[in-house]
C-alpha cells in the first residue's frame, strides 16, 4: 500500500470522528460536566447525562428525566394573528424550561443528595438569550396543537402530516423539540435543521408569494457594507436567514408578531435605510411633507379592515413584506413593491390584494373616517378621493380609466387623452429620490412643485408638477385660443394658480354635472366669490367655449365669456 492510500484513510477516518463528534453532544455547550466545551461547567463533575437524565430515581415524565418541573405560571405569547389556542408548557418544553427560565440551579438534579457545584459559581442559567425567563411572551409559542384544524384556519400553515421530516410534533403539539435537538448541534443553536434562506421555518409556515419575494432572497440584495453577508444584532449585515432578518423566534424586542424591533418602521428601516437595501427610504421619512410612520406606534395590526378606521400609517399599510418585489408595471396595474397590499376597490369593497395601485391609496384616502381632507377650499367640498376619480365623473384625472374629454392639446407625449397615470405620478417623493410617496420637500407630498396661492407669477418652476404632463408654451401660447383666452389672460395676465379653476383630482358626479364641471372646473372659494348677481358657475359651451358667472380679483363676470 502506498502513502496516498494511507493518507487517504487517516483522513477519511478523521472525517467519520468528526462527524459523529458533531452528532454528540460531548463537543456542545449542553455538556455541562467538567470536560465540556463552554464557558458553563461544572467544578468537577464528569458525567454528561447526568444533568438531564437518570437510571434511577426519575421524574415520571420521560425520557428518565433527572430534574423537577418548574412549576412556573408562565407569560405565555399572544398576538391578533395567533389561531392556536396555547397553555402552559407541558412535553419536552417543560423539560428545556427547566434550565432555560432560569427558576431552577443548573446543577439540581434529582439522583444527587447535593447540587452539583459549577465553575465561576454559577448556579441558574446566566442571563442572556438563552435564558428566556418566566415571560415567554416574546418567544415562539409553544406546546399548542397542531393538527390540521389550525392549518385550515390559517392556510399558510403547512398541513402537519407533511412533517415527517427533521421537524416533527410530539404527541400533536408544537414543543421545543420541534425546532430544537438538544443532543446536536449540527446546524447552530441545535437546530434540527438548516435555516439558511428560512428553511426551518419554511417547514411549518409558506406564506403566499413567499419564495418570489425580494425578501426571501436577501443575500441578493447585500450591498457589501459589512463584514459578510449574514445578518447579525447590530443589524448592519444581512442574514441568509431571511425571516430572522425582521422575526426573532425568541426574546423579540417587539413581542407582538416577535419583531426584532419595537418601532414597527424600524424592522423596515434597518436594511432600507440604504445599508443593505440599494434605496434609501429613512431619508425621505424625514423630509417636512410625509407619510410620518413614526407618529404611530403599535396600532397598525396586520388583520384589520381593509378600511383604515383608525387613523395611522405604517410602512405595512401599503407593502406586503412577505409578497413585495422589484417587478415594473403599468397604471393602473400594481406594481411589485405593493402586491400582496390590502385595498379598497372602486365601489368601496375591501380587497385583500390589491390589483391596482390606487386601492392602496383608497384605504386611507377614500371611505377611512379619518381621512386628510383638502387645503384647499373648494365650491364642491369632497375629501373621498375615490369618489373624485370615478370614472362616471363629468372629469376626473384619469387614475382609474382615461379621461372624458377627448381633445386635450396640452399633453406632451408619451401621454394622450386615452392615457391612465398612477397617483404616485404626482404624489410621490420628490425628485430623483426612491419612488413612492414617502417622504417630499413640496406640501402635500407632491413629486414636483405646485404653487396654490393666489397672486403667483406664472413660470415653469412653481407649476413643475402640471408641466410634467402639459405643455408650458401650449398652455401660455398667446397665438392659440386654448392658450390666449383660456389660460394665458389668467395665469400669466392675472397671476391666478391653476388650483383656482381646476381641482386636481376631480367632481364627483353625485355633487357636479357635465355642464358646470367639465375640465376639472372646480372654484377656490377663498379667490373666487359670486357674481353680483349672486352666481357662481362656469358653464361648458363646447370645445374652448364657456362662460363664468363669478368675481375675482375685483372683477364682476355676467357671464365672461371664452
Amino acid at each position: 500500500m502506498n502513502r496516498s492510500y494511507f493518507r487517504f484513510l487517516a483522513i477519511f477516518f478523521f472525517s467519520i470522528q468528526s462527524l459523529a463528534l458533531s452528532q454528540s453532544i460531548q463537543n456542545t455547550v449542553h455538556n455541562l460536566s467538567v470536560s465540556g466545551p463552554g464557558a458553563i461547567k461544572a467544578e468537577s463533575e464528569s458525567e454528561i447525562c447526568v444533568f438531564c437524565h437518570t437510571p434511577h430515581k426519575a421524574n415520571p415524565i420521560a425520557p428518565l428525566w433527572n430534574r423537577e418541573s418548574p412549576g412556573t405560571i408562565y407569560t405565555l405569547y399572544n398576538s391578533s394573528t395567533l389561531d392556536a389556542s396555547t397553555g402552559q408548557p407541558d412535553g419536552s418544553s417543560i423539560l428545556c424550561l427547566s434550565c432555560h427560565d432560569g427558576t431552577i440551579a443548573l446543577g439540581s438534579v434529582l439522583s444527587r443528595p447535593q447540587d452539583i457545584v459549577m465553575s465561576g459559581g454559577i448556579t441558574t442559567l446566566p442571563a442572556g438569550n438563552t435564558n428566556l425567563g418566566t415571560d415567554l411572551s416574546d418567544d415562539h409559542p409553544v406546546s399548542l396543537i397542531y393538527d390540521v384544524n389550525l392549518s385550515t384556519m390559517d392556510p399558510e400553515l403547512v398541513d402537519p402530516s407533511t412533517l415527517n421530516g427533521p421537524v416533527y410534533l410530539e404527541n400533536g403539539k408544537l414543543q421545543c423539540t420541534s425546532c430544537h435537538d438538544p443532543h446536536k448541534d449540527i446546524y447552530g443553536k441545535f437546530l434540527v435543521a438548516t435555516n439558511q434562506n428560512s428553511d426551518l421555518c419554511l417547514y411549518c409556515h409558506q406564506k403566499s408569494g413567499w419564495q418570489q419575494t425580494s425578501h426571501s432572497q436577501s443575500t441578493a440584495q447585500w450591498n457589501g457594507s459589512g463584514s459578510d453577508p449574514w445578518y447579525h444584532t447590530d443589524y448592519n449585515t444581512v442574514s441568509e436567514n431571511a425571516c430572522e432578518n425582521c422575526h426573532n423566534p425568541h426574546n423579540a424586542s417587539g413581542h407582538e408578531f416577535l419583531m426584532n424591533q419595537v418601532a414597527e418602521e424600524t424592522n423596515c428601516l434597518v436594511c432600507h435605510n440604504g445599508n443593505v437595501a440599494s434605496k434609501d427610504i429613512e431619508a425621505q421619512l424625514n423630509k417636512p411633507y410625509r407619510h410620518d410612520v413614526y407618529l404611530y406606534s403599535s396600532v397598525h395590526q396586520p388583520e384589520e379592515a381593509a378600511t383604515v378606521q383608525t387613523k395611522h400609517v405604517e410602512c405595512v399599510d401599503c407593502h406586503n413584506p412577505h409578497q413585495a418585489r422589484n417587478q415594473a408595471a403599468t397604471a393602473p396595474d400594481a406594481s411589485g413593491f405593493i402586491w400582496g397590499a390590502k385595498g379598497v376597490d372602486t365601489n368601496g369593497n375591501p380587497v385583500s390584494s390589491v390589483q391596482y395601485q390606487y386601492e392602496v391609496c383608497y384605504r386611507c384616502h377614500a371611505d377611512s373616517p379619518d381621512k386628510p381632507g383638502s387645503s384647499i377650499s373648494r365650491q364642491i367640498q369632497q375629501t373621498n378621493v375615490r369618489l373624485e376619480f370615478d370614472p362616471n365623473n363629468p372629469s376626473f384625472h384619469p387614475v382609474e380609466a382615461p379621461g372624458v374629454n377627448n381633445n386635450v392639446p396640452s399633453l406632451i407625449s408619451p401621454y394622450t387623452e386615452s392615457s391612465v397615470i398612477y397617483c404616485t405620478d404626482c404624489h410621490a417623493s420628490d425628485g430623483a429620490a426612491p419612488a413612492g410617496p414617502h417622504g417630499s420637500i413640496y406640501p402635500r407630498l407632491l413629486k414636483y412643485r405646485y404653487e396654490t396661492a393666489d397672486n403667483t407669477p406664472e413660470s415653469y418652476q412653481n407649476y413643475e408638477l402640471c408641466y410634467q404632463c402639459h405643455d408650458r408654451n401650449k398652455i401660455i401660447n398667446s397665438n392659440t385660443k386654448f392658450g390666449k383666452k383660456v389660460h394665458r389672460e389668467h395665469i400669466v395676465g392675472e397671476d391666478t394658480p391653476c388650483s383656482v379653476c381646476h381641482d386636481a383630482h376631480g367632481i364627483s358626479s353625485t355633487q357636479g354635472n357635465s355642464t358646470n364641471n367639465t375640465h376639472l372646473i372646480n372654484f377656490d372659494v377663498d379667490v373666487v366669490f359670486p357674481n353680483s348677481n349672486g352666481q357662481l358657475k362656469f358653464v361648458d359651451r363646447g370645445d374652448f367655449s364657456g362662460e363664468c358667472y363669478l368675481r375675482c380679483h375685483g372683477k364682476d363676470h355676467r357671464p365672461k365669456k371664452y
